[in-house]
């Protein structure tokens, strides 16, 4: 299970922080992505971290503005959004993989958490 925390209106040029934990001891076997939905359009990938050596991916649309982390003493996933812009309004997801790298595809990931809305106003 994968529990999302963080989230919430911000102004234009702001920064969010979203929290992911889970509650299975696998977490640090697992790689782990983010995802976002926007309103009336379907999901994409954000960005994932590997669960070795904590490699990490970004969409082109957020590079150089998020940074994703994980704390596996923590069973928690980080996404620090920063210069967020009013087009990442969206509802974000965590999820896993059964691999140490995941695919970006979302249909790759196996477990989700419930998502979290993040509105930037401009």
């Amino acid at each position: 299970q994968l529990v999302q925390s963080g989230g919430g209106l911000v102004q234009a040029g702001g920064s969010l922080r979203l929290s992911c934990t889970a509650s299975e001891r696998t977490f640090s076997n697992r790689g782990m992505s983010w995802f976002r939905q926007p309103p009336g359009k379907g999901r994409e990938y954000v960005a994932g971290i590997s669960a070795i050596n904590l490699n990490t991916y970004y969409a082109d649309s957020v590079k150089g503005r998020f940074t994703v982390s994980r704390d596996n003493a923590e069973n928690t996933l980080y996404l620090q959004m920063n210069s967020l812009k009013p087009e990442d309004t969206a509802m974000y997801y965590c999820a896993s993989c059964n691999a140490n790298i995941c695919r970006r595809a979302s249909t790759e990931h196996n477990y989700w958490g419930q998502g979290t809305q993040v509105t930037v106003s401009s």
